[in-house]
């Protein structure tokens, strides 16, 4: 079991339509279950389409709200490299803060951090997320911030995979039955 923050790719078998292609940073994985956010999948709303601030907002205005995950799809979770308070959601080791406060949002708005909003999450009951990665349906690496943060949402995914010497073609893994 892999413990701490890490990045989950997905496969390149994995026929998901939830997680095909994708790259998940989780934050929290235990003998409980594990959870996190898909970081590499654009939805069309922007950031400040979803917000009613008047001001403030101009250094996000070609900011893209990514979808997270199948977990709770109309609620949001933000990943920062801004300060992320013990009280408002988890600082990890990585330089990467993660809320799912709104109050917080609205202080990392108006502070101009480095964000990125997410409608929904991806959640694994205790074990499953173990067992998905021994069948072969995930490749973890370590958090890169640099990856999760990439302006192109679009090419978070070969970037993990070339982050471990990988592409698309040089991936073998058994065939994930489902």
């Amino acid at each position: 079991m892999h413990v701490g923050p890490s990045l989950l790719i997905a496969s390149p078998r994995m026929k998901d339509p939830f997680f095909e292609r994708t790259v998940v940073l989780v934050w929290h994985h235990d003998e409980d279950g594990a959870i996190g956010v898909v970081v590499n999948r654009g939805l069309s709303p922007m950031v400040h389409d979803l917000l009613d601030l008047d001001e403030g907002l101009e250094p996000y205005d070609e900011a893209r709200v990514g979808w997270g995950g199948p977990v709770e799809p109309t609620s949001g979770t933000v990943l920062t490299r801004g300060t992320v308070h013990e009280d408002e959601g988890w600082a990890l080791p990585t330089g990467i803060g993660v809320t799912r406060s709104q109050d917080a949002l609205v202080r990392l708005l108006r502070e101009h951090a480095e964000l990125v909003l997410c409608l929904g999450y991806a959640g694994w009951g205790p074990g499953q997320l173990d067992k998905e990665i021994a069948d072969g349906s995930w490749i973890f690496t370590e958090c890169d911030a640099d990856i999760v943060f990439d302006r192109d949402v679009e090419l978070r995914y070969t970037r993990a995979l070339a982050s471990l010497g990988l592409d698309e073609n040089t991936v073998w893994m058994p065939p994930i039955e489902e």
